[in-house]
C-alpha cells in the first residue's frame, strides 16, 4: 500500500472514531432518535424533534410557498417572509435541543428573532389592505402567531389548533372567491392549513407539554454566541444576532422604600418630629392669596407614577379618504361624518369602510358587496347587495337594507344592529365570535320586530356527534 492511500486510510479511520466518541458522549441523543451528521471532520448532532420539523420545513411548507410563489405580486412576498419566520424557529428548536432551559431573561433575548419575524408577516399584510389578495394576506397573518406555541405549557398543540381556527374565516373567502374558477388559490389555501395541521401534530407528538428543553445540555446563550446553532435547511445565512435586550432591572429598588417605610413607622410617637409646622399664614383657608398660586412653586405638580405598558403605542392618525380605486369604493379614516353618499355605482363595484367612527355611509345603487372593517359607532344604508355584507372587528355598528341582500356576515365584532327590509327577509346572517347582535325585521303596521341572535349554546353526545342547540334565555 502507498504512502498516500496509507494517510486516507488513517483519516477515514480517525472520522470513524470521532463519530463513535461524540456518540458516546451523547447517548441521550441517540436514545431520542436523533443522528449525527459529519461535515468534514465536524459532527453535527440533530435530535429527532429537529428532524421532524425539517420534515415540515421540506414537506407541505415547501407546497405552500411554491403556490405562492405561482400567484406571485404580494402573495409570493408573504410567503418570503412566512418562510424566514419558520427558518428562525428552527434554528431556536436547535438551540433548545441542544441546551437546557434558560432563565426568562435570556429566553426573551433567544424568541426575539421569532417574534420579530411574526410582526414583519403582520404588518406586510396591514400595509396592503387595499391588495386583491387581502384575504390570502389576512388568513395567513390571522395564524402566523402559531409559532408563539414554544412560550405555551403546559398544552402548546391546542394553542396551534386556535390559530388554525382564526384563519378559516379569511382561507373560507378564499376558496369561495376563486371555486370553479384558478384552482391554484385552492390549493394554495389548503397548503396553508395543511402547514398549520402538521406543525400541531409535530406539537403534540414531539412537545406535547411544552418545548423540550435538554437538561444534560449547556447554556443557551452561550452556544448562540458561539454559533453552535445548526444551519437552516436549503435557507440563506442565519439571521443577525438580535439586539441587547432593554434593561428592566434599573428602575428603583423595592425593597430598599419598603424598608425605609417600615423604620420610619417603627418610630412610634417619634415619627412626627420631622414635620414641619404650618403658620397660620401658609394656610390656603387663612390666606386665600394662596389659593390662586400652585403649591410648590419652582416644582411640577405631582404625576401619579408611569408604569411600563404591553399596550402599543398611540395610532397615527391618517387623513380621510373617499374615493373609487379601480372597482373598490375606499371610505377610510372617516370621523363624525354624518351623511356620507356613494352613489354612481356599479353592480361589480365593492364598497371598503375602513375605521371610520361615528359616521353615517349610504351607498345607492345596486353593488356587488359591502365591508365595515375595524370601525366603531358606525352605520351604513344600503339599496341592493349582490353578495355579501360584512362586518369584521367591529364595535356598535348599524345595517340597514332598503333592498334585498343574500347574505350578513359578522365577525369579531361587539354590538351590531342589522334593519332587514321586505324584500331582505331570506338573508342569512352568519355570526362568529360576536356578541350582542340583533336583527329587527319588519312588522305589518311599519314597525320593526327586534330580535337577538343567540350566544349560548348547549352541546350533548348523541353516541355519534355532538348535538348542539340554542340556550333560551328567559
Amino acid at each position: 500500500m502507498s504512502l498516500p492511500d496509507l494517510e486516507k486510510l488513517v483519516e477515514r479511520l480517525e472520522q470513524v472514531a470521532f463519530r463513535l466518541e461524540r456518540a458516546e458522549v451523547c447517548p441521550a441523543t441517540a436514545k431520542a432518535g436523533g443522528r449525527v451528521l459529519m461535515r468534514g471532520t465536524s459532527v453535527e448532532l440533530i435530535s429527532a424533534s429537529v428532524q421532524a420539523y425539517d420534515a415540515i420545513l421540506s414537506g407541505v411548507l415547501q407546497n405552500y410557498i411554491a403556490l405562492s410563489k405561482k400567484i406571485g405580486a404580494e402573495v409570493a412576498s408573504h410567503a418570503d417572509m412566512v418562510a424566514r419566520a419558520f427558518q428562525v424557529q428552527r434554528q431556536f428548536l436547535t438551540i433548545a435541543a441542544k441546551s437546557r432551559e434558560p432563565d426568562k431573561h435570556a429566553l426573551r433575548e433567544l424568541l426575539k428573532p421569532t417574534s420579530d419575524q411574526i410582526q414583519a408577516v403582520q404588518d406586510f399584510r396591514e400595509k396592503n389592505r387595499t391588495s386583491k389578495l387581502f384575504n390570502h394576506l389576512s388568513a395567513v397573518s390571522e395564524s402566523i402567531p402559531a409559532l408563539g406555541w414554544v412560550t405555551i405549557s403546559p398544552a402548546p398543540a391546542p394553542f396551534v389548533k386556535e390559530m388554525n381556527d382564526a384563519c378559516q374565516f379569511y382561507s373560507n373567502r378564499v376558496l369561495m372567491d376563486y371555486k370553479d374558477k384558478d384552482k391554484t388559490h385552492i390549493d394554495w389555501a389548503r397548503s396553508w392549513l395543511s402547514v398549520l395541521v402538521e406543525l400541531q401534530g409535530f406539537v403534540k407528538a414531539h412537545h406535547l407539554t411544552g418545548l423540550v428543553w435538554n437538561p444534560s445540555g449547556g447554556d443557551a446563550m452561550t452556544l448562540v454566541k458561539s454559533g453552535g446553532a445548526a444551519p437552516t435547511v436549503g435557507g440563506g445565512p442565519p439571521p443577525p444576532p438580535p439586539p441587547p435586550p432593554a434593561d428592566f432591572t434599573a428602575s428603583a429598588p423595592v425593597e430598599d422604600a419598603r424598608a425605609a417605610l417600615f423604620k420610619d413607622i417603627n418610630k412610634g410617637e417619634d415619627i412626627s418630629k420631622g414635620l414641619k409646622k404650618v403658620s397660620a399664614d401658609q394656610m390656603t383657608h387663612k390666606n386665600p392669596a394662596l389659593r390662586g398660586q400652585p403649591s410648590l412653586p419652582g416644582k411640577a405638580s405631582p404625576t401619579a407614577p408611569q408604569f411600563a405598558s404591553n399596550r402599543p403605542s398611540q395610532e397615527v392618525v391618517k387623513p380621510p379618504r373617499f374615493e373609487l380605486e379601480g372597482k373598490k369604493w375606499c371610505v377610510d379614516y372617516q370621523v363624525n361624518q354624518p351623511q356620507l353618499v356613494v352613489d354612481n355605482t356599479q353592480m361589480n363595484q365593492s364598497v371598503n369602510i375602513y375605521k371610520c367612527v361615528n359616521t353615517v355611509v349610504i351607498v345607492k345603487g345596486k353593488v356587488n358587496s359591502i365591508c365595515v372593517d375595524s370601525c366603531k359607532k358606525t352605520s351604513v344604508v344600503f339599496d341592493d347587495i349582490v353578495s355579501v355584507v360584512e362586518f369584521i372587528n367591529c364595535q356598535s355598528v348599524k345595517a340597514q337594507s332598503m333592498g334585498k341582500v343574500p347574505t350578513v356576515a359578522i365577525d369579531k365584532t361587539d354590538g351590531a344592529h342589522v334593519y332587514l327590509s321586505n324584500k331582505s327577509l331570506d338573508a342569512e346572517i352568519v355570526t362568529s365570535k360576536s356578541s350582542e347582535v340583533n336583527v329587527s325585521v319588519p312588522k305589518a303596521d311599519g314597525d320593526f320586530l327586534e330580535i337577538p341572535v343567540p350566544e349560548q349554546y348547549k352541546s350533548k353526545w348523541n353516541g355519534k356527534t355532538l348535538s348542539t342547540i340554542v340556550v333560551d334565555q328567559a
